[in-house]
């Protein structure tokens, strides 16, 4: 690791102690504070200038927000501390601005301009920067475009149509439509129609999804460089129907289509059908849980199955395989409901993997929730096995926790158990790199602590480490750190 990076991260950490230890002995001026023994001619709130310059006319709004990010971490796309860069240190500034216009009641067209430079510290491990150091301009993206239309023909309905960002329940299977540029950004090109019954509390959703692999696909790009965000180009379709009558019982049913159209090696031409299922709800005033489950049938054609299969279909690994999986994801957490809500949660989640020598394709595929629902070292380990974010043939449990302080200050830590449910990897990229004998995958620990300073200043520091267990040949911690500052106008 770089002695500047080194210093940066130290300067961020003590900038941040500095400032909560303020905040703590300083508390922000507020109207309540401001006003106690004024007269009331003093207590009016003046005119909010920000706010102002944000709307300057009742038909528009517009505001922006910079993120600054530096990541370290070891061993985590190689698998292996001998390998050629297996350590990565690198900034990533991402800024974006964004503005809605409403030029009717109930319609607003929306947009948002983003782009993330990075600036390596070592040589890059990953394309499209791969073996580069140095200031990285990259592209500007139009990460936002869509029109929107509330109470639609007077119906208790929206539609929005564009590029847009889409999270459904956790994120677990959609929250992720661009999974190669790292959270840069997130979208989905689609149309989306939810229609709700409040007195039922039942809310229908359709969402049809038509994702170009490439960045400039659908909208042109600034500084264009050609740069994949997906794998293959991924068309598909989204029922859903969520009921919350009932306090204890939440539930949502769904059906997920997609198709998929290889564009790079990586890629693969699909067509997946997913039929799933969630409950969550509050039980008393101190349980509250979440149980996700899905069921996934079709056939997959993968480039790469041929090396984790002896007995290719039909002696051909680019025939069509048989799609048979399944994925299950669940929470249970308890609320102390203390001064400093106290948390602790205890998580469970099973994705199948690929039987080796079977003619049918067993691994579960989470669609479009390539995100680091649980960790980044989960997110981008994937890579050797599979590509980033696409996590499978993973069992994970174990205990967390959560508090809160003081105030706008969070900590969190958690630690999983992570088993195979496979002993060989699903798409193996490299035979070296895993044992091929043993389900064990190792020991993760995460400590998180978030603080926001104002409604304009948040940052956080994570820090994660992977004990690899013999699922894996090397058994060389595997770590990732980051520190983040965001702020938003």
């Amino acid at each position: 690791m770089s002695s500047n990076a080194h210093a940066v991260r130290l300067g961020l950490f003590i900038a941040s102690a500095v400032l909560i230890s303020a905040q703590a002995q300083n508390p922000p001026l507020t109207a309540a504070t401001a006003s106690a023994g004024s007269s009331p001619a003093t207590t009016q709130p003046a005119p909010d200038l920000l706010q102002q310059i944000k709307q300057p006319v009742s038909w528009m709004n517009w505001g922006g927000d910079f993120r600054v990010r530096n990541e370290y971490f070891n061993n985590l796309l190689t698998l292996n501390s001998e390998a050629a860069r297996h350590e990565q240190d690198y900034f990533r500034f991402r800024a974006r601005i964004w503005a809605a216009i409403t030029p009717v009641k109930d319609v607003s067209l929306n947009a948002r301009l983003a782009t993330e430079p990075r600036e390596w510290l070592e040589q890059a491990g990953c394309t499209p920067y791969k073996g580069h150091t140095g200031l990285d301009w990259t592209e500007g993206v139009m990460d936002s475009l869509n029109l929107q239309w509330k109470n639609l023909l007077d119906q208790p309905a929206t539609l929005t149509v564009g590029r847009q960002d889409i999270l459904l329940g956790d994120g677990w299977l959609v929250g992720e439509g661009t999974p190669n540029d790292g959270s840069w950004t997130l979208f989905l090109d689609s149309a989306r129609l939810t229609y709700e019954l409040k007195e039922q509390h039942t809310v229908f959703e359709v969402i049809g999804i038509a994702q170009n692999a490439y960045a400039d696909g659908w909208l042109p790009t600034l500084n264009n460089q050609n740069r994949v965000l997906t794998e293959q180009n991924e068309n598909g379709a989204i029922f859903s129907v969520a009921n919350s009558s009932r306090r204890a019982a939440n539930l949502t049913g769904y059906f997920i289509y997609k198709h998929d159209d290889r564009v790079t090696s990586l890629g693969d031409n699909a067509d997946i059908y997913t039929v799933g299922g969630r409950l969550s709800g509050l039980l008393g005033e101190h349980w509250k849980y979440s149980a996700e489950g899905a069921y996934q049938f079709g056939w997959k054609q993968d480039l790469n199955i041929g090396k984790n299969t002896p007995v290719p279909v039909a002696g051909n690994p680019l025939a069509n395989r048989t799609l048979d999986a399944y994925g299950f994801n669940s929470k249970l957490t308890w609320l102390a409901k203390d001064k400093s809500n106290n948390q602790l949660h205890l998580a469970f989640e099973f994705l199948t993997g690929d039987k080796p020598g079977s003619q049918n394709d067993e691994m579960f595929d989470i669609l479009w929730g390539r995100v680091p629902r649980w960790s980044e070292i989960g997110l981008y380990s994937a890579a050797p096995e599979a590509r980033i974010g696409q996590q499978g043939n993973v069992i994970r449990f174990g205990p967390g926790w959560s508090i809160t302080p003081l105030k706008n200050l969070d900590f969190s830590a958690a630690y999983y158990a992570l088993f195979a449910v496979e002993s060989v990897p699903t798409r193996e990229a490299s035979a070296s790199l895993f044992s091929n004998s043993d389900n064990f995958r190792g020991h993760f620990v995460q400590a998180v602590l978030k603080y926001k300073f104002n409604a304009h200043l948040s940052g956080h520091l994570l820090g994660e480490c992977l004990f690899p267990g013999n699922f894996y040949a090397n058994s060389e911690p595997i770590s990732f750190l980051r520190a983040e500052m965001t702020a938003t106008f």
